[in-house]
């Protein structure tokens, strides 16, 4: 059986406009802050309450090409005023079959950062783009 992770490349979609793909996603995930009381007379354990929900910044990472002038542009455009919208991102495998996808809400692109060029080397030359969400849709 093949290994779905192995040249797995993510498309993302905002308000349903394709914004491009991508070959790295990090950052999709949530988590609860953990309040500890300590109830008085009670020696035995601690109480852990759950807090606020949190999500993480989505990271998504790809080596430039034709379109990363217009994700720049794209990103610059928020400037004016922040929209917070939809967005998706789809995983494939290296034969293009859906692997899974992750429906986020009130999201805004967070930050935008492009190539650092040398001509020392010859690693491979990426943007990223960096997402805030308020969670996830089904």
């Amino acid at each position: 059986m093949a290994d779905p992770a192995i040249g797995s490349r993510f498309e993302v979609k905002i308000d349903g406009v394709d914004i491009g793909s991508f070959t790295g996603c990090e950052g999709l995930g949530a988590e609860y802050e953990v309040f500890e009381y300590q109830e008085g007379g009670q020696n035995a354990f601690v109480h852990r309450l759950p807090g606020r929900l949190k999500y993480s910044t989505v990271r998504l990472t790809r080596p430039v090409d034709e379109g990363s002038g217009r994700l720049a542009a794209w990103f610059s455009s928020f400037q004016q005023s922040v929209k917070r919208q939809t967005a998706s991102i789809t995983a494939y495998d290296a034969q293009g079959n859906r692997i899974a996808q992750w429906n986020l809400v009130d999201l805004y692109p967070a930050r935008w950062s492009g190539p650092g060029f040398s001509s020392e080397g010859n690693a491979v030359v990426k943007e990223t783009l960096e997402l805030a969400h308020n969670g996830f849709l089904e």
